[in-house]
């Protein structure tokens, strides 16, 4: 996936790297490799004529007009093929510049001590007491130097004669860092691909001990944790080239977090590549060094994590969030005043009977097809979301009949849907998940729960375990093996079990290491579950248990963090270590990428497309998310974490309950395994 989301910016993404691949730039980095004078000047013709630095410069200076966005799009393509010499300066240049940006030149910037594209520059930017001002080569003396990135050269600078610049008004050395940390963010995007997909290509054809080492659990493992920290340097790029510069805030919260993740995470991706490569990874003649190369060299330049995570803890301190706004290019306006109708109408409802006109009205699942929804596309579903939000409304939480009823929708029959679904919806039936055993958890297709068939139905005996609400629920799906001579994907029947009026269940709560039972183990023992509770056809169990609805939730973009960084960010204050400072940035960082994935879920909805990588990477993150952010929380106590007080038994629990987040709906370890073959496209 490029950082680019809409039609145009993925054409845009696709053309600019076949046509990067024809410049062979790898070939010409190792063919200047020890030439320090060396200005890649056919490379950087063909960028010109391309108007590649210079998109984003107005039509009236001879750029193309281009938003940043535009630009960060080509620049992420051309870093995917490694183009190499003056490019992402000339291209920060231009930004910062604008109509002030001379003819035909290449502007080279001097910031912090180094100057970039020292052999090429025929213009040095560079910071001359309080101001900026640009000066032509010849009132500069330039050392250039070929460093760790053979693909760029830099140097340092000398300004000869100061009197020969021209000073840029209102240029200042924060914008100049800022706009070079949003256009290289999206360099280091196009590295990140390049890794992965490098690694990826290799894993699917290189055989080890007689398989494809993609097979391999460790491999496969790695793999998923380079399209999980791809994901989020994309996600951390493109936000900070979408934010409009005009608000300083905004930009700056975007700049920090992509400061914060990205260029440590390209680092770390084209590190995985080399290890996922193995010998011949290691070899001059690979180009995976040269893409290590790159990346550390915009780590050098960029970077500096720490700091940044340091920054976004006081501008959170400070009520910052990251406000990202969902542009519906007017197609809101047929719909909006209607929606909001209805939804003043909701909200006028007496507290008890506001749930039931979620349901008349469809407003409570609109992503579900008529009379239960509204088969609400996904503007229409993001209208909804906006306008429950402006008027202070929360959708009841349907639970576990979030999974029984679309199964029931999509697979059961008039009866079972006449008798289930309204009522679910109502909230006058509460449902509980009988699927995973003791033996099958991860695996649940291992599972021993037994249905016989008898006269009018099915005798179901057999232990379930994790079962939340069980101990107060009505109705139950379940999963039961019905045919135990076929595969085992086969062979499994889906039931719905009445909890309340049923003989033989018995159920036991667990209490978790929270001290709390929220929890159960279920025992069925003899149940009788009549023929025409059987959701589907007898022996198709499994295919039900995946389903979804086709049309699925649109969820609306929201500023709040997860709920253990915004308690973080209660708690860390003016007596907080640095260290503990730093530590609440990484987690605002991480907490932000989770939420910018959802964005461009969204988005991707928006503009028709399928779903994207995000979705799965944003569960596997979200996860990771709030466990490391409620330990955080934890260890912001210190020594008042061994008392009982209210607050800190509050914080404790949280960090001992989320710990089931990467166990539960199929541990961290088996969705890697999943990302890696379904996404990914590995071997099993």
């Amino acid at each position: 996936m490029s950082i680019g989301i809409s039609d145009e910016h993925v054409e845009l993404a696709a053309s600019l790297r076949k046509w990067a691949a024809d410049l062979r730039g790898r070939e010409l980095a190792r063919a200047a490799e020890g030439a320090e004078g060396e200005s890649f000047a056919s490379v950087w013709a063909a960028v010109t004529e391309m108007g590649i630095a210079t998109i984003g410069l107005p039509e009236s200076a001879g750029g193309g007009g281009g938003t940043t966005l535009d630009v960060a799009v080509a620049l992420e393509a051309c870093a995917h093929e490694l183009v190499p010499g003056p490019l992402l300066g000339p291209a920060v240049a231009a930004a910062v510049l604008g109509e002030a940006h001379p003819e035909d030149a290449v502007v080279g910037i001097a910031l912090d001590g180094v100057l970039w594209d020292a052999p090429s520059a025929t213009h040095v930017l560079a910071e001359s007491g309080d101001a900026w001002v640009l000066l032509p080569h010849e009132a500069v003396e330039v050392a250039p130097d070929t460093g760790l990135d053979l693909t760029r050269r830099f140097g340092t600078v000398t300004v000869a004669d100061a009197s020969a610049g021209r000073p840029v008004a209102g240029l200042t050395t924060e914008r100049v860092r800022r706009t070079a940390v949003t256009l290289g963010a999206a360099e280091a995007a196009g590295v990140a691909r390049w890794c992965l997909a490098t690694a990826v290509d290799y894993a699917k054809v290189r055989e080890q001990f007689g398989q494809k080492i993609g097979s391999f659990q460790a491999i496969k493992h790695l793999c998923a944790e380079m399209l999980e920290t791809a994901e989020s340097v994309t996600a951390a790029a493109w936000d900070v080239a979408s934010v409009d510069p005009a608000d300083e805030a905004q930009w700056t919260f975007a700049a920090d977090v992509a400061v914060a993740v990205a260029f440590d995470g390209a680092v770390e991706v084209a590190k995985s590549c080399i290890q996922v490569l193995g010998g011949i990874g290691f070899t001059f003649e690979h180009d995976a060094h040269l893409y290590l190369r790159r990346a550390l060299a915009l780590r050098g330049l960029l970077g500096g994590r720490d700091a940044a995570a340091e920054r976004l803890t006081g501008a959170a301190v400070d009520g910052v969030r990251r406000r990202v706004h969902l542009d519906l290019e007017g197609r809101d306006e047929p719909i909006r005043d209607e929606v909001r109708a209805t939804v003043e109408r909701i909200a006028a409802e007496p507290e008890e009977s506001r749930r039931a006109a979620f349901v008349e009205t469809g407003y409570l699942t609109p992503h579900w097809a008529a009379p239960y929804g509204l088969g609400a596309d996904a503007v229409t579903q993001i209208v909804i979301d906006q306008e429950l939000a402006r008027a202070g409304l929360t959708r009841p939480d349907i639970v576990i009949a979030g999974w029984a009823v679309p199964t029931i929708l999509e697979h059961g029959t008039d009866e079972q849907r006449e008798r289930f679904v309204r009522p679910s919806l109502l909230g006058d039936l509460v449902w509980c998940q009988l699927f995973s055993e003791p033996g099958a958890g991860s695996d649940l297709a291992s599972l021993r729960t037994k249905a016989e068939k008898v006269d009018g139905g099915w005798r179901l005996s057999g232990q379930k375990v994790w079962n939340s609400v069980a101990e107060r629920a009505d109705w139950g799906i379940c999963l039961a093996r019905t045919n135990p001579d076929v595969p085992k994907h086969q062979g499994i029947s889906y039931f719905l079990v009445d909890m309340k009026n049923t003989p033989g269940i018995d159920v036991r709560p667990l209490r978790e290491i929270t001290g709390k039972a929220l929890f159960n183990e279920v025992f069925l023992d003899d149940v009788f579950v009549p023929d025409e509770l059987v959701v589907g056809e007898v022996d198709d169990g499994w295919k039900l248990a995946r389903t979804t609805l086709a049309n699925e939730r649109v969820a609306m973009a929201t500023s709040r963090l997860s709920r253990s960084t915004e308690r973080a960010i209660e708690l860390v204050g003016a007596g907080a270590s640095s260290a503990e400072r730093v530590a609440v940035g990484h987690s605002i960082a991480l907490a932000t990428v989770c939420s910018l994935l959802g964005v461009r879920s969204t988005m991707r909805s928006l503009a028709g497309q399928g779903p994207g990588a995000e979705s799965s990477v944003a569960k596997l993150l979200g996860v990771r998310n709030r466990q490391e952010g409620a330990d955080l929380v934890v260890s912001l106590h210190g020594e008042r974490v061994v008392l009982d007080a209210d607050e800190v038994r509050a914080d404790v629990w949280e960090m001992l309950n989320t710990r089931c987040l990467s166990i539960a709906g199929g541990t961290t370890q088996i969705l890697r395994n999943v990302a890696g073959e379904r996404i990914l496209g590995l071997p099993r």
